[in-house]
């Protein structure tokens, strides 16, 4: 579906999102062999370290990486944005269950409109989704104004693999061949699990990523790759 453009785009992500919502927790599991925690962990970590205040996770689906950053103690209070509604409704179960409602506040919204004040936050999060977004230098500039002056914006991401060698024709193989027929057995839908693949493919490398963030304003201070460089852990400060 990368021919959809602008709005269509955005509502085909949506739709696609809440088809998949009850089966997306598992999902990342199976896909990333349970990984996928840790490294939330690991990005919470470097967004929050040295700083204290509210935090922001955009595309936070059901929850999981604005979970984390509640969980630290630098962290006094989480909002959680997402732009399908059916996602956050399964985070607000699950941050009850966690015992951590009182810290997590999800909000509907949109990625490229943050419904927030400038330099509102002490970090601005986001896990497995900037590929998604229609516009990602707008959205990414949504995120520099919202974080407040030395600060951080992290993103956790699937990033492009070029070249020919092993390892990036083993990820081209399992991303088209693979991951469709898992999500077609464990999801139900194979036809998210072949969009999602796609979206990654025609994503950024993690250097044009970093530059990415660099245009829209922020001082790229890590640039992590874990999983054999297909997964991605970016930090960008906003100058003071």
């Amino acid at each position: 579906m990368a021919f959809l453009k602008g709005d269509e785009r955005a509502r085909y992500v949506s739709g696609m999102f809440a088809r998949i919502s009850r089966r997306y927790d598992l999902m990342n599991s199976v896909m990333s062999g349970g990984r996928h925690y840790a490294w939330r962990r690991r990005a919470a970590a470097l967004a929050v370290e040295g700083l204290r205040g509210s935090a922001l996770d955009v595309a936070t689906g059901t929850g999981d990486f604005a979970f984390d950053l509640a969980r630290r103690q630098e962290v006094e209070s989480v909002f959680g944005l997402d732009f399908t509604r059916k996602m956050m409704m399964l985070g607000v179960s699950k941050s009850a269950r966690q015992r951590l409602a009182r810290s997590v506040s999800f909000v509907e919204g949109d990625a490229h409109r943050l419904p927030f004040a400038a330099d509102s936050f002490i970090c601005v999060t986001v896990g497995f989704g900037i590929r998604n977004f229609v516009d990602v230098p707008a959205a990414l500039r949504e995120m520099v104004r919202v974080v407040s002056p030395g600060g951080r914006v992290v993103s956790l991401e699937i990033v492009r693999l070029d070249g020919s060698g092993p390892v990036s024709r083993m990820a081209r193989f399992h991303f088209r061949s693979v991951t469709p027929w898992i999500g077609a057995v464990v999801a139900g839908d194979r036809e998210a699990y072949t969009y999602l693949p796609q979206s990654a493919q025609g994503f950024m490398s993690a250097s044009e990523l970093s530059h990415a963030m660099e245009e829209a304003g922020l001082k790229v201070t890590t640039c992590r790759e874990l999983a054999l460089g297909t997964v991605a852990i970016h930090v960008g400060e906003k100058p003071r």
